[in-house]
C-alpha cells in the first residue's frame, strides 16, 4: 500500500501505534515514539544510522544502542518492517492485523509497497511443517519494476 499523503498517513500511523501499545500493555517510549515518527516522516526506506544522525542533535547525539532497542521494540509489535535486502526499515500499514508482508522493492524509484496474501502465508507454513521446519524469521521481497516506472503499455507483446 503506497501513500501519497505523508502527514497524514503518518499521523494517523501513530495513532495506530499509540493504541495497539495501549492495548497490549506496551509503552511507547518517547524514543521509541520518535524513531517511528521518523521511519513515517519519509516513506522512504531508513537506515538505522540514519535514524541516529536525524534524531540526534548538537550537543547530544543518540548511541546506536538506544535506536536499535527502540527498532527491536517497533519490530516485535508489527509496528514497522525490517527490509532485509537493505538493511533498513519501513512502517507497516495495517500492524492491528498480524501479518506476513510482502515488500515490493521498485529498483528505479525506491518506491516499496507493503502487501500480503494468506494464502501464500499458509502455503509457506504447510512447507515448513511438512519439512519439520520451525521458522524464526521470514522475509518476503520482489525487486523489479513499479507501475509507475514500467512503461505505459501498447498492446504489443515485449520481446
Amino acid at each position: 500500500m503506497h501513500c501519497t499523503h505523508s502527514p497524514h498517513c503518518a499521523a494517523e500511523a501513530m495513532a495506530r501505534a499509540e493504541a495497539i501499545c495501549l492495548a497490549r500493555g506496551a509503552r511507547l517510549t518517547p524514543m521509541r515514539r520518535a524513531v517511528l515518527a521518523e521511519i513515517w516522516a519519509d516513506h522512504d526506506a531508513s537506515k538505522a544510522y540514519d535514524l541516529i544522525d536525524r534524531l540526534s542533535r548538537p550537543g547530544h547525539s543518540i548511541k546506536p544502542p538506544t535506536v536499535y532497542r527502540a527498532l527491536d521494540f517497533l519490530l516485535a509489535h508489527g509496528l514497522i518492517h525490517r527490509i532485509e535486502s537493505l538493511n533498513a526499515f519501513i512502517g507497516c500499514h495495517h500492524p492491528q492485523t498480524p501479518h506476513q508482508a510482502i515488500l515490493l522493492i521498485c529498483d528505479h524509484c525506491g518506491e516499496i509497497e507493503e502487501q500480503s496474501s494468506e494464502p501464500l502465508n499458509e502455503q509457506l507454513k504447510t512447507i515448513a511443517q511438512a519439512a519439520e521446519f520451525t521458522p524464526t524469521r521470514q522475509s518476503i521481497e520482489l525487486r523489479g519494476t513499479c507501475r509507475h516506472c514500467s512503461p505505459p503499455a501498447t498492446g504489443k507483446a515485449r520481446p
